[in-house]
Parts: structure tokens; sequence; C-alpha cells
């Protein structure tokens, strides 16, 4: 999405576990482009100034009082309404990576156009936020979607009462909120508005995978279709060597690629496939297509000219750490990386998203299944943690609460799609005025 994700809305590391396929709603996530509207001192960043809040470690439990810090930023200098601050708050929600402040982007223009309070809290456990020094099964239990968006309305309703302070407003006064996410943060963005619509005049989700899949099978197929028949072919092929390789000796095609360290197999498999994917979902493909394509074509080594673009695109580059795909590595419950322990709780005790192999025609190797998934989640979080997708649909609705997907699946023109928003943006802020200003 867009040249290199220098500010997109999360960290590089593993949010491409899930990657909404069917939306091609790139308007945020286009914050790859950074704004240079006279940038000023802040370039990249609105802000990078931390600020805190007490949050509650167990929003379901009468009897546990327990806290935490949860980390936040706020913009306030576009907040409209002079003294009055009545502007709207634009709350984006920041997914499964650190938040190290509040990017500036097209979410920028849009605060300026409406005279918007940006403001940013860090996902629980994530980051700085984290309730537990040590990342025990035993203390990631309260790591779930259904805390974090208790977390939101915390939050929401705590920084209401700083604006109303602020402006010395008396308690009850409300400004108009929007909600905005990307991605996971796009499903919660959702989630956000479904369970507490009186807390948000709208909500909007990029990409927002709102319905969670045990098989999640449609990611491959997305990555071949992106690729084209030539390079998907190619990247079959690639697919069926290492297959063969692993079997006769599996360490030295692991060192070609630079990970002799994946000493499971599947977890070797499972990192190969995610750095072909990472090319298309991040606007890269002919990085992972060319060389592929000319190597077919001067008949060079196909598992070579991969391997090179795996240790150059997407370990130098993408800074990914091929630890991070290795369950004794993800076992550890202080690690240096904690995104990749965290999200994978995430993925193995609510969401599931798991990214197999389909039936045909897969690119991924076939031993990337459900069987292979379900061993990582026991073997790395111990025994009975696995996704109870059912359950997790049932509470949020799954795709009934998308509204008409073939809106957002016509690849319009991002500048179609910003228009669309700034119009939604101002009816949702016309409806959302009318019953205050009669009173009610």
């Amino acid at each position: 999405m867009g040249s290199r994700p220098r500010v997109a809305f999360l960290h590089h590391h593993h949010h491409h576990h899930l990657l909404a396929v069917a939306v091609v709603l790139l308007l945020l996530a286009r914050g790859a482009e950074p704004i240079a509207a006279g940038g000023g001192a802040a370039g990249r960043h609105l802000t990078t100034e931390e600020r805190w809040m007490d949050q509650r470690l167990d929003h379901f439990s009468p009897t546990d009082h327990r806290q935490f810090k949860q980390r936040y930023y706020e913009f306030a200098d576009y907040h409209a309404g002079g003294g009055g601050g009545g502007g709207p708050v634009f709350l984006r929600i920041c997914g499964e990576s650190s938040c190290n402040g509040i990017p500036n982007d097209y979410l920028a223009v849009l605060a300026k156009k409406f005279g918007a309070a940006v403001v940013t809290p860090e996902h629980r456990y994530y980051g700085k936020s984290s309730p537990f020094e040590s990342l025990t099964t035993e203390n990631l239990r309260f790591l779930s979607s259904k805390q974090a968006l208790f977390d939101l309305a915390t939050f929401r309703q705590h920084y209401q009462e700083i604006l109303n302070a602020r402006y010395n407003r008396s308690s009850g006064f409300d400004n108009p909120w929007f909600v905005f996410g990307v991605s996971y943060s796009g499903a919660l963005s959702a989630w956000f508005r479904l369970k507490f619509p009186h807390l948000t005049c709208g909500s909007l989700a990029s990409s927002g995978v709102v319905l969670a899949v045990y098989n999640f099978t449609d990611f491959d197929k997305q990555v071949g279709d992106s690729a084209g028949p030539e390079c998907k072919a190619a990247l079959q092929e690639v697919t069926r060597l290492v297959d063969e390789q692993l079997r006769l000796d599996s360490r030295s095609v692991k060192a070609l690629f630079g990970a002799e360290k994946l000493k499971n197999d599947g977890d070797f498999l499972f990192f190969l496939a995610d750095a072909a994917a990472i090319g298309f979902q991040y606007g890269s493909p002919d990085a992972v297509c060319s060389p592929l394509i000319n190597a077919k074509k001067t008949g060079r080594s196909l598992v070579e000219t991969y391997a090179q673009y795996v240790q150059d695109f997407f370990i130098r580059r993408w800074g990914t750490t091929v630890s991070s795909y290795d369950q004794e590595y993800l076992k550890n419950t202080t690690p240096d990386d904690t995104s990749s322990r965290l999200w994978w709780f995430q993925v193995c005790s609510e969401v599931a998203y798991f990214q197999v192999a389909p039936k045909n025609d897969s690119i991924r190797s076939t031993e990337i299944n459900t069987g292979y998934h379900l061993d990582l989640c026991r073997n790395v979080f111990g025994d009975g943690v696995y996704p109870d997708v059912f359950m997790t649909n049932l509470y949020y609705g799954g795709t009934r609460i998308a509204g008409d997907p073939s809106n957002c699946s016509s690849p319009a023109a991002v500048s179609t799609v910003r228009k669309q928003i700034a119009s939604h943006i101002s009816l949702w802020l016309s409806q959302c005025q009318e019953p205050t200003r009669s009173g009610s």
C-alpha cells in the first residue's frame, strides 16, 4: 500500500497475519505517502509525546479492580471552536503493535478539514501498555478484542472529561467522536460502533476483518491473483522445489534463506509464504516477481532467486526477524519483540485467521494446514488454547455488520474514496450534532 509504508498504521511486523482481502479501501493506509503540506518540524508524525491513563485490567470482573498504565497520544492543534473546542474528535485505533505516535498522513488532512482533535490509545499489552512484565499464557488472559473495546470506551470517556475540563465545560458535554482503523484495528473500529453506538457518530474501517475464520484460504488465493499467472506459477514452483529440498537436505535449504534457526519445517514454510505475501500486500510486486520471471527465462535457480528476495527485501529492508516465526522463540515469555507472541495469542485464543493452503492451486506449501496452526497454539501457549471462532462470530455478528461489501471492492481511485469519506464524515457530523442543539 504505497511505495513503502513509512507511517502505515501498523508497525511492519506480523499484522500481515490479517489482511482483509476483499477490501480496497486504501485510504488511510495510504498514509504510506506522508502529506508534505509544509510538513513542519513534526515531519512524519503529528506528535510523539506520550500521555498515560489508568486503565482497568479486567472490564468483566466486578471484584478485580487492578489497573495498568495505558499509553496514548493527542494532537489538538486543529481542534475547532476557538476557546470552545467543540469540534469532532478522531479516535485512531492502534492495532497489534507498539504505537509510537500519531502519523502525519491522510487522517491529518481530514482532521484539519473538520477541525478535529486526533487521539490514539495504544492497544493493551502491546508497546508500553503491558499490564505484566512476563507474558505467560496465564498473564495473557486479559488480552482480547473484547477487553480492548472496553479500553477504547473507557479512554473515550476519560479524554472527553479532559476536554471538558480544558474548556471549562459542564461534565455532560459531548464532542462528536469518530473511530478509524485498518485491518485488525479496522475490525475493532467496526465492532466499537456496533457495541457502543452511543459513543460514536461513525466508524471507518478500512480492510476491517470482521469475520473470524478457521481456515483463511482466501489469503493465499489473493496472493495468487495479485501475482498474475506467470509469477504465480514461478512461486508455486519455488514451493514445490523447497518442499523437495527439505526432504533431501533441510539444513542447507534453510541456510540459503538465512533461516537455519527454524528447526520446525512448518515454521520455515510459513516464513517463506509470508515473505511473498508481504511484497503484494505492500505494493512491491515487482520485487517478488521480476527476479523470478527473469530466472525462469534465463534458467537460473528459482529457489536461489527467491532466497535472495527473502534475504534482501523481507529480512533486510523490511526488518523481519526470522526468530518471530520460530515456535521455540514464541514460547519465550519475555521476548524482545513482544508483538509476535501477543498477536499469535489473539489468533490462537479468539480470531484464528489461520493462513492455510487452499485445497488446490495453492502457492504456499500444503504443509501449512489447520493442523500446523493448532499444533503451534498448543505448543506455544499450552493445552486448551485454541480459537473459539464460533463464539467470536456469535459475539460480533460476523460479516452481517459490514454493510454491503460490494461497495468497497471496486478498485476505485483513492481520491474518489477520499471524497466519499469526507462526505460521510460531513453527513455523520450533521446528524450527530442535531440532537445536542435541540437540547435533548
